[in-house]
């Protein structure tokens, strides 16, 4: 084994490219879900919010509009604190009977 050629064919050098484009394909991913952060705290936009909890864009005007969900208007965008979001989810989690 020690004195094996490694060629194209070899299961080693196919394993090793199909795990460099798996590698490649996470770094090309990437900077979609990095979200900068200001001041420690990041923020995200109501299209992801949405996205996230599974709701409509519709309900989420509900919810700001009811004060159900804390917000940040900046000029006409909408932004949501995701400390915000997690502790909202948190103090509304049930327990399982």
């Amino acid at each position: 084994m020690a004195h094996d050629l490694l060629t194209r064919e070899s299961p080693e050098i196919i394993r090793f490219f199909q795990d460099i484009g798996h590698i490649t394909e996470l770094l090309k991913s990437e900077p979609d879900r990095y979200r900068p952060v200001l001041n420690g705290d990041r923020y995200i936009t109501e299209a992801e919010l949405s996205k996230l909890l599974k709701i409509t864009r519709r309900t989420l005007v509900e919810h700001r509009t009811t004060g159900l969900i804390p917000y940040y208007r900046l000029g006409g965008r909408i932004l949501y604190k995701e400390k915000d979001i997690i502790k909202l989810l948190d103090e509304n989690r049930l327990e399982a009977f």
